[in-house]
């Protein structure tokens, strides 16, 4: 779009005039020569005119840079806008009669509404007067204006100093874009895209505070390695409850308010969950399952919300983001808790980080939409560019569920991510355990050397989803790309546990076990992005359903490494999870594609 300002060509560089948002503005003029200002994209340009026989010739000479806006004293202009119907100026101003027409941007008119500059001191009449500068005399200028789709109107100002004598402006559509501020020019996708990483930053952050708190906490209530293994697991039993629920939502009502809901329903559950813990051991086991429910829905609704705005060639570098978002709330998690709790005492890890919640969802509701097509700021050349694909971004109105479990790529998502996830959530939950009961390392250790893991997959996430993109635009197929990034992700945490069986130094086992997660991160290019791949219009369903499964092994596995703790060792806990990474590894080499199954 473009602002323009008739002024005159003595006097530029008092920059004074209407303003009308619009592609392009064009000055018909009653004198001999004058000119406009226009702002096109970030550049100042004069445009001069020149009346002919014909019409009118135009030329440019760029001026001086401006960031984003023009800065304007209260002495000469002041903002207006035209509202929605296209009749009414929302400022003192009146209208005058219908006259000339100026076409908008699609972007405008999904808005409803464009700005408009001019003098701001009221006069009798319905027009405004400038303040009389640098011994200018006044003259008299109409700007007209029109939607497509709304009513024309005519605003009448006295308006610009000049010595060239009365001039008419005439503002008509044509071809020039915007000038706005530069954060205004970031893509809204990825605003959808920070926002979910935010809410997966509380969310691992909500989750792993209680593997540090735990340990005083076991102390002060007496709770041996079963009960431990017990509290870990029951957050599970609520996070399994709505892992297809959460898909089904998000499918049929949209991921922002199901994304939504969830986050504000854990960190309620979080804020609760040392007073329930005083009540006793199953008001803490029901409160951790209902932590479990609202983050539950977290990942099928983000999957949700990403096929719809995202597009194939961004996919592996919005997931990565995303997830990276998760490993760093668990940096921030394990590294904060261990302070908090030695200066104000376990519950605070709570009632700090559920408080959180609040803020990020005041945001959520401010500037997320469940598809392009509701988003009313949306740019035409943004939209083109989310729904330029052959995907179908409708509403999903039945879930064809024999369809989707008779498909083998279907079931090797399943499989794989319960072999996946058993490894991962025995890492996140009974992490600071083993450091501080093998490693020997004290409560401030535990928690600062959990963070290495975390940060290493935060890193990993972001450089596999880079390097799979890469390839993918590369021409190499997705299937292929799919199956690279995986195997990375299968193999290298059970090469690194192998080695952790027989290291003899801490050093070298915290190094072993921040390689086994930094490589586990290439899974968020390989399983957690095949969910799009296969079945778009079901993404959220398929990522409920193959993490239903993932939930399971999170639930057999939190609460059996308990057991085997009791009776075995250390290795026996990482001996299990090699087993299913190689199992992991066999499946989705056979099975999986990354070609679309389901329409």
């Amino acid at each position: 779009m473009a602002i323009g300002g008739l002024i005159s060509n003595r006097s530029f560089g008092s920059f004074i005039g209407s303003v009308c948002q619009g592609e392009q503005a064009i000055l018909l003029h009653k004198g001999e020569r004058s000119g406009i200002a226009v702002l096109h994209g970030n550049m100042f340009y004069r445009k001069l005119w020149s009346q002919t026989e014909n019409g009118f010739l135009s030329g440019y000479t760029c001026g001086r840079y401006l960031r984003s806006t023009v800065h304007l004293d209260e002495n000469t202009l002041k903002p207006l806008s035209v509202s929605p119907n296209g009749r009414q100026l929302i400022s003192s101003v009146s209208l005058c009669h219908c006259k000339k027409t100026h076409k908008v941007s699609p972007r405008q008119r999904s808005r409803g509404s464009f700005g408009y500059y001019s003098f701001s001191s009221p006069v009798p009449g319905g027009c405004l007067e400038p303040s009389d500068k640098d011994g200018i005399g006044k003259n008299s200028t109409s700007a007209y204006f029109k939607s497509e789709e709304y009513d024309i109107t005519e605003a009448k100002v006295d308006s610009f100093p000049s010595p060239d004598g009365t001039n008419e402006a005439i503002l008509v559509g044509g071809d020039m874009q915007e000038a706005v501020p530069l954060w205004q020019d970031f893509p809204k996708r990825w605003v959808i895209v920070l926002l979910c990483f935010a809410a997966f930053l509380l969310c691992n952050m909500d989750r792993v505070n209680m593997s540090i708190a735990i340990l005083p906490m076991s102390k002060e209530f007496n709770w041996n390695s079963a009960t431990v293994g017990l509290i870990q697991s029951s957050f599970f039993w609520g996070y399994l409850l709505t892992q297809i629920l959460g898909g089904i939502w998000a499918d049929k009502i949209g991921g922002k308010l199901v994304l939504g809901f969830g986050v504000v329903w854990w960190s309620v559950a979080t804020v609760l969950t040392p007073i329930a813990a005083r009540f006793g051991l199953p008001f803490l086991l029901i409160m951790r399952a209902f932590m479990g429910i609202g983050e539950g829905v977290a990942m099928p609704a983000m999957n949700n919300l990403l096929s719809k705005w995202i597009p194939v060639s961004e996919r592996s570098r919005s997931l990565a983001l995303v997830y990276s978002g998760m490993y760093l709330g668990s940096v921030i998690g394990l590294a904060f808790s261990p302070i908090l709790i030695n200066k104000f005492g376990w519950p605070s890890v709570f009632y700090s980080f559920g408080s959180l919640g609040s803020i990020w969802f005041a945001l959520w509701l401010r500037k997320a939409y469940s598809s392009p097509k509701e988003d009313p700021e949306l740019s035409k050349e943004e939209k083109k560019i989310i729904m330029g694909g052959s995907i179908s971004k409708e509403p999903v109105t039945v879930i064809p569920w024999r369809l989707i479990l008779s498909k083998a790529p279907v079931w090797a998502l399943i499989i794989s991510h319960f072999c996946h996830n058993w490894g991962t959530f025995i890492l996140l939950t009974w992490m600071p355990t083993y450091y501080n009961q093998v490693l020997k390392f004290n409560l401030m250790e535990s928690g600062l050397l959990c963070v290495l893991p975390w940060l290493t997959m935060a890193a990993f996430a972001n450089v596999g989803g880079w390097i799979a993109d890469t390839l993918v635009s590369k021409g190499l197929s997705v299937t292929t790309v799919r199956k690279i990034m995986q195997s990375i992700g299968f193999l290298g945490p059970a090469f690194f546990l192998t080695q952790l069986i027989h290291v003899k130094t801490p050093a070298m086992a915290v190094l072993c076990m921040a390689c086994s997660q930094g490589s586990d991160a290439f899974s968020q290019s390989g399983l957690y992005s095949n969910h799009q791949d296969i079945g778009p219009r079901y993404a959220g369903v398929l990522l409920g359903l193959s993490n239903t499964a993932g939930v399971l092994a999170g639930v057999f596995g939190t609460a059996a490494t308990g057991y085997i703790l009791q009776r075995g060792s250390w290795n026996d806990v990482f001996k299990v999870s090699v087993a299913l990474y190689i199992i992991g590894t066999l499946v989705w080499n056979l099975f999986s594609t990354g070609e679309k199954v389901l329409d």
